[in-house]
């Protein structure tokens, strides 16, 4: 007699079971999609913000670079970059922040307006502000420049969103609300920008040199820094407010740029100032036929190193360091006169004194 053997024996069993099972199992019967439940109208604020990012989209430029950094001795490596920014102008201006575009050898701007990235050259930057300008080298013809607004009215508690391009993700809104106002922002060369706006809406990397819109969709400022402990958002991000914007970008277009503020003094060095305890900005020397000068301003004693004049506060703000002070005077404005709280021999008093252009 023929041995059946164990795996065979099993097989056989195994599709007995399939072929009883399949036998009782009742007829199918087909299985629809189930029903989509009506939405309904959308809410007034969920309408509002998808109108406000379908008017401002367009707008709104994603910004990637290419760099060279040096790897080893004879090596370099060419690092990519993303940022957003927004459209100026019909000519094809495009504003964002200096540090998005610093040091990069080619820049590439995505518009809604076009399928494909489009290059773009430097036009001119300023540090001091973290502001550039880039002109796109075709422009588009259905390109549109994005509504300003003024800083000069904001209030805390008012809504904002922000458009970018975090962590390459172009087309990406966030809001929230303006959280403070008035912040002091740090940037390059040792400066500080005044009255800068303080939001909760989400910044990430990415976001930088992005618009910063109020509730009718104009720019109120541009996105461009965070604080944060992880380098991600913590509902803590700063935005450069749009009437310094406005003032700086014409400037970067027609001479590449920006003017700095000053009032004719030339200051003792800062780090010396913070080390010996003293809270101001100490002058140093007085250049000839300057407002500083007509006003009388006394420098500092070289021979003996008997202070002048220290300058504590700009139109009643104290001004405690060298960056603050060049800030208040922006603030004030080029052409205007700002009032300066000076001491002399413990002794206090106020001038008033023009400011002017010092980087002519």
């Amino acid at each position: 007699m023929k041995k059946i053997t164990l795996p065979i024996l099993l097989l056989a069993l195994a599709g007995s079971a399939a072929t009883m099972l399949q036998a009782q199992r009742p007829a199918e019967r087909p299985v629809e999609p189930r029903t989509v439940a009506a939405r309904g109208p959308l809410l007034e604020q969920e309408r509002g913000l998808v109108g406000l990012f379908e008017a401002a989209a367009p707008s709104v430029a994603y910004i990637t670079t290419e760099r060279l950094e040096r790897s080893g001795f004879f090596y370099a490596e060419v690092a990519q970059g993303a940022g957003s920014g927004f459209v100026w102008d019909n000519a094809g201006h495009v504003v964002t922040n200096f540090h998005v575009i610093q040091n990069a050898r080619k820049i590439l701007v995505q518009l809604d307006a076009g399928k494909e990235p489009i290059a773009a050259e430097y036009v001119g930057g300023a540090p001091d502000y973290d502001l550039a300008v880039v002109k796109l080298q075709q422009v588009p013809a259905n390109i549109r420049p994005i509504p300003l607004g003024t800083s000069r009215d904001l209030k805390v508690g008012q809504s904002v969103i922000a458009i970018g391009n975090p962590f390459g993700l172009s087309r990406t809104l966030t809001a929230g609300i303006i959280s403070a106002l008035d912040r002091y922002l740090p940037t390059q060369n040792y400066a500080e920008i005044a009255g800068v706006i303080q939001t909760d809406a989400a910044i990430n990397p990415g976001n930088s040199g992005g618009p910063l819109l109020d509730s009718a969709g104009r720019l109120i400022g541009v996105n461009s820094a965070i604080r944060s402990s992880s380098g991600s958002s913590a509902g803590v991000s700063f935005a450069i407010p749009v009437d310094m914007v406005n003032r700086i970008v014409p400037q970067l277009i027609a001479r590449g740029r920006a003017s700095t503020p000053g009032i004719g003094i030339v200051p003792f060095d800062p780090f010396v100032v913070a080390r010996n305890g003293i809270k101001g900005v100490v002058v140093n020397g007085v250049r000839d036929k300057t407002p500083a000068a007509l006003a009388g301003l006394k420098p500092l004693n070289q021979r003996t190193g008997e202070l002048g004049d220290v300058i504590t506060a700009v139109n009643g703000r104290p001004v405690e360091t060298l960056s603050t002070f060049v800030a208040e005077l922006d603030r004030a404005g080029i052409g205007n006169a700002a009032e300066l709280t000076v001491m002399r021999g413990g002794k206090e008093r106020r001038e008033k004194i023009r400011v002017i252009d010092a980087s002519r």
